[in-house]
């Protein structure tokens, strides 16, 4: 099981942690030992719009070796929903490849055309810009609709970490997880 964590500048902190520590859990609490994860970005160092500098494991490596790929929100999608190269970096999902969006991310997956003719969610306050995209446009925490999944505003992050720890690893796991996070907050709707 291999998962890509993408980055970008002005990405939200959050929207890429929220996912990122339930996930990588799978891991070091004994569910998937042989989980392996990467930070991928098309260059080797990023800045988050709160300022954290992130930094890339691998840079402009081909998505589509992953199982999973993740994918954040935050400003700096204003410029990726026209950055062309981009979008077809991000543009993986397949059969082999589940591609997951948390807030803004969910308009870089519509900007791919990902979403045509599929259920997405975002922040409330990107809906009205979702609807350019998506084939439906929904007020649920997560959207699952198999190989594309979409997750609502920043702590929604949170949620899809934990809704992909059990649509990889159990329902038993996910809780564990949960439980070790201290996180009583979970829901999809």
């Amino acid at each position: 099981m291999k998962i890509a964590f993408v980055i970008y500048d002005n990405l939200t902190l959050l929207d890429f942690a929220g996912a990122y520590d339930p996930l990588t859990r799978l891991k070091s609490m004994g569910f998937i030992p042989d989980l392996t994860y990467d930070i991928c970005a098309r260059k080797e160092c990023t800045r988050s719009s709160e300022g954290a500098e992130l930094i890339a494991d691998r840079v402009g490596c081909a998505l589509s070796s992953y199982d999973y790929v993740i994918i954040p929100g935050g400003d700096g999608i204003k410029d990726l929903m026209k950055d062309e190269e981009f979008l077809r970096w991000i543009s993986v999902a397949s059969e082999k490849t589940t591609v997951a969006a948390v807030c803004g991310g969910s308009l870089l997956l519509g900007a791919a055309g990902l979403l045509r003719s599929r259920k997405a969610t975002t922040h409330p306050q990107l809906m009205n810009v979702l609807k350019h995209f998506a084939g439906e446009v929904s007020s649920d925490r997560i959207a699952d609709e198999g190989n594309i999944i979409t997750a609502g505003g920043v702590t929604a992050a949170i949620d899809l970490g934990l809704y992909l720890c059990e649509k990889i690893a159990g329902k038993d796991a996910r809780e564990k997880i949960q439980v070790q996070m201290d996180y009583h907050c979970y829901r999809t709707v």
